[in-house]
């Protein structure tokens, strides 16, 4: 299919590769995804997306989104971020106010422009689920994981567990997040059994009103910054007492704004262009993959 152009965002320093297919006629391909995240031998980010024209009704756009692995996520609130800034950017569209579809559904999107430039976006995510079976997390269907017991490694830790769409575990650490080992203990828990479909996994403490957190994301590993960890962890600590609804998240690559409302929780910070490129058939026929 020849040449193919991308875009690179990033929000927060949660990085993406983007892809305009408005006509819905360039599919993701596992391979494909991983080619270009790998930060070595590709472009390098967290993850890919295609952007597609919404196709249910009321939809102006769809996310079609994938770790850098090349699995299939269903909600990344950075991502979509990065979306709704690219489309308004781009000029495919004059509207502030955006119906995105997601394999979470739909997400509203309100855009905060000055002229022609996108400085912040807001997310309706959604509500968050506790229920084990909507994370899911094995053991009692109904049963919530509130500030329970979590051991892995020997080392036991208060964890509650999540859903924003996907599954997280917020883990409550007593040291700084910087302190933490995440590389080692994230990836130990995305794979743990008691979570079939694997899970993320936030580091948090509560300090100066807000949260401090590093991530480690299924199948993309430790991120700058992760929109629909930063909603799970915000909630987490406010069912722990330890915030308000409203607060900061502060994740090594920036900050985010999220507030927990009756209905659903809203997520806002900025998305930011980095470079578009195209990559060439050449390289895609290297690697066994086409664009």
């Amino acid at each position: 299919m020849g040449e193919l152009r991308i875009w690179k965002y990033h929000g927060t320093g949660n990085d993406f590769v983007m892809v305009e297919d408005l006509d819905d006629e360039r599919p993701l391909v596992p391979a494909l995804v991983a080619a270009l995240c790998d930060r070595h031998r590709g472009v390098g980010a967290d993850g890919v997306i295609r952007v597609t024209r919404g196709s249910a009704d009321g939809e102006d756009f769809f996310m079609d989104y994938r770790n850098a692995d090349g699995s299939l996520a269903e909600m990344c609130g950075n991502g979509i971020r990065c979306l709704g800034t690219l489309v308004y950017e781009r000029g495919f569209t004059t509207a502030t106010e955006l119906e995105v579809g997601s394999r979470d559904g739909r997400k509203h999107l309100s855009l905060d422009t000055d002229g022609a430039v996108v400085r912040n976006v807001t997310v309706g995510m959604g509500p968050p689920a506790f229920a084990r079976r909507d994370i899911p997390m094995e053991g009692p269907a109904d049963r919530p994981f509130l500030t329970e017991p979590f051991e892995v490694d020997g080392r036991t830790y208060k964890a509650t567990a999540v859903s924003m769409g996907n599954p997280h575990l917020v883990l409550f650490v007593e040291e700084d997040p910087d302190d933490v080992d995440v590389r080692a203990i994230g990836p130990r828990i995305e794979h743990d059994a008691r979570f079939p479909e694997k899970t993320n996994v936030e580091f948090i403490a509560a300090l100066d009103g807000g949260v401090k957190a590093r991530v480690w994301e299924r199948g993309s590993g430790e991120t700058m910054a992760c929109g629909t960890g930063a909603c799970a962890a915000l909630v987490a600590a406010n069912e722990a007492g330890l915030v308000p609804v409203r607060a900061e998240v502060r994740f090594p690559g920036g900050t985010l704004l999220v507030e927990r409302m009756q209905e659903e929780i809203l997520l806002t910070g900025p998305a930011e262009r980095v470079f578009e490129a195209t990559i060439d058939d050449a390289w895609l026929a290297a690697r066994g993959v086409s664009g």
